[in-house]
């Protein structure tokens, strides 16, 4: 079944089937599903919107994180914060839960963005997943260096890295498995003392990068961001700073998610003039130069 105009054909309702809920410290919980039609469309930066539980019809909306397009399996990393996503963390592999996705406006991959710098922050780690799996099968010529911050346990066990990343400090050597394997370089700050991590904030890693590119080499970067607005608004300022595009996903409260209700509109500084745009359709990612933070 598809969701009315403007979006037929390109938003879907899916009675998804539990595949897999696993719980990792921090409250933190992967849970994977089976909805092939969304499987099947989503793109990095895209986001599904979830019934927590047949009582409460408010559904919530979480960031695709992995999608496997051959058997329909679909992934989502999320934090319990309220009594919708506790509901969500019950629920157990042989579960029904009705989905409404992909929604949004995805991530724009660039050929001549042959250095992509992926920076996520807590629950904005998801889509960084997502666009390093893509980048790695569209442009697997390309370089990316993925930048992720948290100040709960990471969603999985770091490992050292083999994968040298130039400009980072001495013993950040931190990384996350997935990446590893898949020949992606990754690094992981936190203010939490956690082993091989960096000591202070995402951008401020960022910024060690960034410092040992010339400036041939910065021309090949673009930023691609998730995370808390404190996190997006100091790295569009990196940015501006280096003179590089940049691309933010926000993450806002929604009711419907698709577009009808306006409640999670944000205000953009676009080239025609200031506007108000719905995260949900509009975006959830934007040009980050235009978002008003």
């Amino acid at each position: 079944m598809t969701i009315d105009r403007p979006h037929r054909d390109t938003i879907f309702v899916e009675e998804a089937e539990v595949l897999a809920q696993d719980a990792y410290p921090g409250d933190q919980f992967v849970l994977r599903v089976r909805a092939p039609e969304i499987a099947r469309t989503a793109l990095p930066g895209s986001f599904a919107h979830i019934q927590c539980d047949p009582a409460l019809p408010m559904r919530r909306p979480l960031s695709i994180m992995r999608v496997d397009r051959k058997s329909g399996a679909v992934e989502f990393l999320y934090k319990t914060v309220g009594h919708g996503t506790a509901l969500l963390s019950r629920r157990t592999p042989g579960d029904t839960v009705s989905m409404i996705g992909p929604i949004g406006v995805p991530f724009t991959l660039r050929a001549d963005r042959t250095r992509p710098l992926l920076i996520g922050g807590g629950v904005g780690i998801p889509p960084m997943v997502f666009v390093a799996d893509a980048l790695r099968q569209q442009f697997p010529d390309h370089n990316p260096l993925v930048l992720m911050g948290s100040e709960v346990p990471f969603p999985f066990s770091a490992r050292p890295s083999h994968l040298l990343v130039a400009g980072v400090p001495n013993g950040v050597i931190a990384a996350m498995p997935l990446m590893e394997d898949w020949g992606i370089a990754s690094r992981l700050a936190s203010r939490q003392g956690y082993p091989g991590c960096f000591d202070g904030y995402i951008t401020d890693l960022a910024r060690y990068w960034l410092d040992a590119l010339d400036s041939e080499q910065r021309r090949t970067v673009e930023i691609y961001a998730c995370g808390p607005h404190p996190m997006l608004e100091a790295t569009v300022k990196l940015a501006r700073e280096y003179d590089i595009p940049c691309q933010v996903s926000l993450e806002e409260f929604m009711a419907c998610a698709v577009g009808g209700c306006a409640g999670c509109a944000v205000r953009l500084n676009t080239p025609s003039g200031p506007a108000m745009k719905r995260v949900c359709v509009d975006g959830p990612v934007f040009d980050g130069y235009q978002v008003e933070f």
